[in-house]
């Protein structure tokens, strides 16, 4: 009788697609050990569509009804100026039917919870979470990789390391290079977080909502429990990875917003100390893996916030590197398992952030008359033919729009 060797792998980071390609490989029969900074999973995040590929690989793999259970109801997106007065609005159910039909409105952090709580559906002791744990030193060779945790002298050996750590990727950055050599920024920065507002949450529940205006936009949408979503976006061609701006995120923020209405005047005197706070860029490098790691999800691949489809492809990404790699039995096959991963998802890839490129060079509106533009393209969207057009526009060729 053949006893099968029991493979190992590290995931460095407990995100969407770390905690996703833990989840297959677990349920392929690997042995998955997943190092998170992190104290605990994150509660703050934004709301996100999920659809297209993200939402083809969760149902190939059982994940989404556990996403369908936690999703919000949207039945418009609606463009208001400081007064509150929708300029524009787009109806979501079209949207939803160009996308294939399936569309979820997804807040991120609940959209983690429902792959960790999916890591239930493997053999108990297959995959182990760790948070609080970040990874040191990665020793990667033809014999395997080690990785130390917290800089102790303990390391955790593996077939296979995957890095799954986001823009910002420590094994990115230590295996490949240093962050400035893949990072692209788009000249935005973007804020997010979420605070207890009733008032707020009855007025503009079921709706995203979010304002008419130049060189920035915010966004907000009604929760659960008298909870409310903030995303604020704004120009920042001067920013850079790393670097934070002058002052407090609140002090900065009713810097850049002030003047967009009293709605969001209330969530800038709401916004918490330390809230989601990052550039707007791409990851772009010329190869994803080296000798046993790989890299998967945003530390590859990010195709920016306002590409609008991150989420569905790191869902789809760790599925796929989950069906390459899970059927490995030898230390022999992990590397053509790596290869060909990159060879079949670096299309996608390239194409979103071409797409996402495209986006962000109208996202913000530079003077009245692209507002304007905006404006009359969102009303066309109402019309035969038109409404097509524009939801190809947001969906993509990879969103199967």
């Amino acid at each position: 009788m053949v006893v099968r060797q029991v493979m190992r792998a590290v995931v460095v980071g407990a995100g969407i697609a770390g905690l996703v390609v833990a989840r297959q490989l677990g349920l392929a029969g690997w042995d998955v050990e997943v190092l998170e900074k992190a104290a605990a999973p994150r509660p703050d995040g934004y709301m996100m569509d999920f659809f297209g590929l993200g939402v083809e690989a969760a149902e190939r793999i059982g994940l989404y009804p556990r996403l369908a259970a936690v999703a919000y109801r949207v039945d418009a997106v609606e463009y208001v100026d400081a007064r509150g007065r929708t300029t524009s609005s787009l109806d979501y159910g079209q949207f939803a039917r160009f996308a294939g039909g399936k569309v979820l409105s997804l807040l991120r952090p609940d959209l983690e919870q429902a792959a960790l709580a999916a890591l239930d559906d493997v053999a108990p002791g297959r995959v182990r979470v760790r948070y609080g744990a970040t990874a040191g030193r990665i020793v990667s060779g033809g014999d395997g990789v080690r990785v130390t945790v917290d800089d102790l002298p303990d390391e955790a050996p593996a077939d296979v390391l995957v890095g799954a750590d986001g823009i910002h990727s420590a094994v990115r950055a230590q295996v490949f290079g240093p962050e400035e050599e893949y990072l692209r920024p788009l000249g935005m920065r973007a804020v997010a977080f979420i605070v207890t507002e009733p008032v707020l949450n009855a007025r503009f529940r079921n709706r995203f909502v979010l304002t008419d205006s130049i060189d920035r936009m915010a966004g907000l949408y009604g929760l659960r429990s008298d909870q409310v979503a903030a995303f604020m976006v704004y120009r920042d061609a001067t920013g850079a990875a790393g670097h934070l701006p002058a002052g407090s995120p609140g002090q900065r923020l009713h810097r850049e917003f002030s003047g967009l209405g009293e709605a969001v005047d209330r969530l800038l005197d709401l916004c918490p100390e330390h809230p989601y706070d990052d550039i707007v860029a791409q990851v772009v490098m010329p190869g994803w893996q080296r000798e046993r790691c790989v890299l998967v999800g945003d530390a590859c691949g990010a195709v920016s916030l306002v590409a609008g489809q991150g989420a569905s492809l790191a869902v789809a990404g760790a599925a796929l590197l989950g069906d390459v790699l899970g059927p490995v039995t030898s230390p022999e096959g992990i590397s053509p398992a790596l290869v060909e991963f990159e060879r079949r998802w670096r299309p996608v890839v390239e194409e979103a952030q071409a797409a996402g490129r495209r986006a962000a060079s109208s996202f913000l509106p530079a003077n009245r008359a692209q507002r304007l533009l905006r404006r009359w393209i969102i009303r066309g969207s109402r019309l035969p033919g038109a409404d097509r057009l524009v939801a190809r526009q947001i969906v993509g060729r990879s969103g199967k729009g």
